[in-house]
């Protein structure tokens, strides 16, 4: 059954030649083209918003999304019926799983949070008009926020999140060597956890499926703990596109955003997400005001950021094991 809620949301895949001829159908029925970073091309008519990225990736939003699909995408580009039918053609986006996704990886300032998400076949078809997705692709915290809510808030979806804070972060880095370990032991954790909560979780999960961060798949596999090896471990790139892992990674993002608030709130000071100049100049404000010794209470130190902010030299980047960043 279709839910009554209009789809605002909707994403697949183009070959180049479907990509072409969705450009010209575009152009041909006056569609505004404008620029979007990544994206071959991007087009809007009467709240329809349609981006097909350099991946290959179709975006379309807006509250004319079905009527897009049903009478110019399908019939003139795919040349198929696949919308509503998506569970019929592949039965496997209903399986009971779990998704795991972080946040903070990337930030010098914060956090590293991870979330887990146990998603069923009741959960997936009443998320459908939400437009869950990916959180790197939602702009607003305040959307990030609303989604996490509502996941969170989902009658039997069972949710997990493991935040390392940038003091127990260091250490561990310290102790395990690169960024790939830790997000391992998060990720293993993370799935630990919900599955001890085996009780709520009905049908029961088959598989977890994750990011696949590290070159190799052993090193998720390895740092799982005892349930956790008992459930099949699926590891893909763009990972995010499964519904659950989309889900963990909005957790995670909206985790990772709170956090960071407080550490601005406790320190006062404005500390800008991900990492370059301004990071920099935030960074050696920061060393200024508290000094160096208290440059881990809020920031990831193996990144070279945190050696600029104190004035000390860098290595050369060749030096760089496996999992530094920046």
């Amino acid at each position: 059954m279709r839910t009554v809620k209009p789809i605002t949301h909707y994403t697949c895949k183009l070959t180049d030649a479907q990509a072409a001829a969705l450009e010209a159908c575009l152009k041909a029925r006056n569609f505004a083209f404008r620029t979007v970073p990544y994206a071959r091309f991007a087009a809007e008519k009467d709240g329809t918003q349609v981006v097909f990225y350099n991946s290959g990736k179709l975006v379309v939003q807006g509250k004319g999304t079905e009527d897009f699909i049903q009478f110019l995408l399908e019939p003139e580009v795919l040349k198929e019926a696949r919308f509503g039918y998506e569970t019929v053609l592949n039965p496997e986006l209903l399986a009971p799983r779990i998704g795991v996704d972080e946040s903070g990886k990337g930030d010098f300032f914060g956090p590293l949070c991870v979330a887990g998400v146990y998603v069923n076949e009741t959960i997936l078809r009443g998320w459908q008009p939400l437009g869950i997705r990916d959180s790197k692709n939602i702009g607003s915290d305040r959307r990030i926020a609303e989604l996490a809510r509502q996941i969170r808030t989902t009658r039997g979806c069972v949710t997990n999140v493991v935040a390392i804070g940038n003091e127990a972060y260091n250490r561990l880095h310290a102790k395990m060597g690169n960024v790939n370990a830790v997000l391992a032991w998060a990720h293993a954790r993370v799935i630990e956890n919900l599955l001890a909560r085996h009780d709520r979780m009905q049908p029961p999960p088959v598989r977890a499926i994750s990011d696949q961060f590290a070159t190799s798949k052993d090193v998720i596999a390895r740092a799982l703990m005892a349930r956790g090896r008992g459930l099949e471990l699926v590891q893909r790139h763009k990972a995010e596109e499964d519904l659950a892992v989309a889900a963990a990674s909005i957790l995670a993002r909206d985790e990772f955003l709170r956090r960071l608030a407080v550490l601005e709130k406790k320190f006062g000071c404005e500390f800008p997400r991900g990492a370059g100049p301004a990071v920099d100049e935030a960074a050696r404000r920061f060393v200024e005001v508290f000094g160096p010794e208290r440059l881990g209470e809020v920031a990831k130190l193996h990144f070279r950021t945190a050696l600029r902010a104190q004035g000390l030299p860098e290595p050369p980047r060749t030096d760089w094991g496996a999992g530094r960043s920046c």
